[in-house]
């Protein structure tokens, strides 16, 4: 991460022909990587890795992941839909009265079709067409139409809550794990340095996804179900928690605690997830970065940081969440399951040959137009924030 040691990330100062501190200063590491190697490294964790802890690191994980999770919510949204559209979750509702009956200027910006009435004296009932997904605009245009445009944010307190403890622990253990492995494959072995972004990110992003997963289950059923009752408080990540346990309770002590494992359905196809999407994203997000940090050279200042890191982020965040898609359609099916016994019996293989049963390649990809939409802002501006934080606090320190 740049800032870290220095204003690249310190794994590149070992793979890079050149070495740029945050003062500007330029050395070949082609001529001094000998007989600086150790002293360098030792006196670099002593300004920064030392200085910059874990707190200060978390700190600033978490400044970007709720900035994120306001930004892209809606994409989420619309994502979430589709997938738990194509499994079978129905979306039918009434419009609002609203809809046709004050709209009289623009009659069609409500609904396409005049709606029909089932009974004479009921409230007006939208076509099929209303209840039915066409992609992500459409997602976003018909929750604004007949939920409201706040529900665009639905799950956004699950996602604050879901993304400051996970991207505190995910990317400030990043950091420390890239480090020591660093430290490691360029005294021991360094042809392995390349490779080292893509175990660090593995292994940080699962102590991540472990220990805060049973809010990403709520997060993505608060996301895929709306409430059809006008007037009715949606339920907030407490109340889809119980609603996730209620039908699993018993009277025995020991089955309850047993039970509480339903809160990890899934959690298997979110690693399988996210493993994957953390190596691809890390390992194509370090050489592009240090890249374009190179083409700064001396000139490398918080601006320079802020955009080598978004455009790197953005590049790798989109690959990653294309290339993973299928996995978090599964993620999606297996989460949103209503069926206890079948949620607990479901494992990420048989889900995605259902998925290609159901749908095939499209079936497999479903979503995926808002997942990358969402996903490579998001990398980008987690991983910037982050990194002009740490770089600010390693100033501050400095000059203190």
């Amino acid at each position: 991460m740049a800032g870290s040691r220095q204003s690249v990330p310190s794994w590149i100062s070992v793979a890079a022909a050149n070495r740029v501190d945050f003062e500007g200063n330029v050395s070949s590491m082609s001529e001094k990587m000998l007989k600086e190697n150790s002293s360098s490294s030792s006196s670099e964790k002593g300004i920064s890795d030392v200085n910059l802890g874990f707190g200060e690191r978390a700190f600033s994980a978490a400044g970007a992941s709720v900035l994120s999770a306001i930004l892209v919510n809606p994409l989420d949204v619309a994502k979430t839909r589709l997938q738990a559209q194509a499994a079978g979750v129905p979306y039918q509702g009434l419009c609002p009265i609203a809809c046709f009956d004050t709209n009289t200027m623009l009659p069609d910006w409500r609904c396409s079709t005049s709606p029909t009435r089932a009974v004479v004296g009921s409230e007006p009932v939208c076509p099929p067409e209303c209840n039915r997904y066409k992609g992500t605009m459409d997602v976003l245009y018909k929750v604004i139409r007949q939920e409201g445009f706040t529900r665009l944010w639905r799950g956004t307190y699950a996602s604050i809550a879901l993304a400051v403890p996970t991207v505190g622990i995910y990317l400030p253990c990043y950091d420390i794990f890239r480090n020591l492995m660093e430290d490691f494959t360029t005294r021991s072995a360094p042809n392995l340095t390349p490779y080292v972004p893509l175990v660090a990110g593995s292994v940080a992003r699962s102590l991540a996804c472990v220990s805060c997963y049973p809010i990403e289950l709520a997060r993505t059923r608060m996301q895929a179900f709306k409430e059809t009752q006008t007037g009715v408080k949606p339920a907030g990540v407490w109340k889809t928690l119980l609603g996730v346990m209620d039908p699993v309770k018993s009277t025995n002590l020991l089955q309850n605690l047993q039970s509480y494992r339903i809160l990890w359905t899934g959690l298997g196809a979110q690693l399988a997830r996210d493993v994957p999407f953390s190596a691809i994203c890390w390992s194509t997000l370090e050489p592009i970065r240090r890249r374009i940090l190179g083409l700064v050279g001396d000139q490398a200042s918080a601006a320079s940081i802020l955009g080598a890191n978004f455009s790197a982020g953005f590049v790798a965040g989109t690959l990653a969440a294309a290339a993973t898609c299928p996995l978090d359609v599964a993620k999606t099916r297996r989460q949103i399951e209503k069926d206890p016994a079948r949620a607990l019996k479901m494992n990420t293989r048989n889900t995605l040959l259902e998925i290609w049963r159901d749908g095939g390649m499209k079936g497999l990809f479903t979503g995926i137009g808002p997942r990358v939409g969402r996903a490579g802002p998001s990398v980008g501006i987690v991983v910037s924030f982050y990194e002009v934080v740490k770089y600010a606090l390693h100033h501050r320190h400095l000059t203190q």
